[in-house]
C-alpha cells in the first residue's frame, strides 16, 4: 500500500478562461468509483445544458494494487485536443479519484487544434491550481495496554513522534488505540517494548488509508 495525493469527498473547485471569446470553464471534483465521476459530468451537462461540449478526464485509484482507471472524453472537439491533455494534467497532478470536466461555451473564432489543446490544459489548470489537497496514508491501527503507572511515559513517547491516540480506556489496565504510518509499524513496535521493559501487550490490528497534509 502506498501513499497517493487526492482531494476531500465534498470537494468542488472551478476555474474559468476566456479564450478568442470561447469561455472554458473547468471543474474539478472527488470521484472514488467510474460512477461517480459519470454523475460529476452528468451534473455539468444539466447545470450548463446550452453548452455544446463537456469534455472530461478522470483517474480512478486501483484496487489492491490493480492499475489506475483512466477515462477521457472529447465530447465531440477533434480528438486528442480535449479529454487527453485534461488527463495528462489530472497523471501531472498525482491525483487519484478525481474527476475533471470542461464546459466550452463558442465565442465565434475556431481556434485550431493547437489552440483548442492550450485552451483545454489551461482550463483544467486553473480549476487544478485552486485545490486543497491530501494525501491518503496506509495506517495500522494498534491496541496498547500496559498498567497504570506507565501512562505517562506513554503519552510522551507518542507525543515526541506526533501522534496523537483515540480516547483511551481505563479497566484494571489501561488501553490506548493509536494509528501509525504502516512504513515505521516495526520500529513502533520496538521502541515501545524497550521503553516500557516488555511490560506492555501490543496487537497489531488492520490497515487502512487515511487523509493527512499533503506532504512526503
Amino acid at each position: 500500500m502506498k501513499s497517493y495525493r487526492t482531494l476531500r469527498n465534498d470537494a468542488f473547485y472551478t476555474g474559468t478562461i476566456i479564450e478568442k471569446k470561447s469561455r472554458f470553464i473547468g471543474e474539478l471534483s472527488f470521484a472514488e468509483t467510474p460512477e461517480d465521476a459519470s454523475a460529476v459530468l452528468a451534473a455539468a451537462r444539466k447545470k450548463y445544458y446550452d453548452a455544446k461540449h463537456h469534455c472530461s478526464a478522470s483517474i480512478i485509484l486501483g484496487e489492491d494494487g490493480a492499475p489506475d482507471r483512466e477515462h477521457s472524453s472529447d465530447d465531440g472537439e477533434p480528438s486528442g485536443t480535449a479529454g487527453r491533455p485534461m488527463l495528462d494534467v489530472l497523471r501531472g497532478s498525482g491525483l487519484k479519484n478525481v474527476v475533471l470536466v470542461v464546459t466550452r461555451y463558442f465565442g465565434g473564432t475556431l481556434l485550431g487544434t493547437g489552440g483548442l489543446v492550450r485552451a483545454y490544459t489551461d482550463a483544467a489548470k486553473a480549476a487544478l491550481e485552486q485545490a486543497e489537497i491530501l494525501r491518503m496514508r496506509p495506517m495500522t491501527r494498534f491496541e496498547v495496554t500496559f498498567a497504570y503507572p506507565s501512562e505517562g511515559t506513554f503519552r510522551r513517547f507518542l507525543s515526541d513522534r506526533g501522534i496523537v491516540p483515540l480516547e483511551p480506556e481505563y479497566t484494571d489496565k489501561v488501553l490506548f488505540r493509536v494509528d501509525i504510518p504502516e512504513e515505521t509499524t516495526e520500529a513502533f513496535q520496538a521502541d515501545l517494548i524497550n521503553l516500557l521493559s516488555g511490560a506492555v501487550d501490543i496487537k497489531k490490528g488492520d490497515t487502512s488509508f487515511m487523509p493527512g497534509p499533503d506532504t512526503d
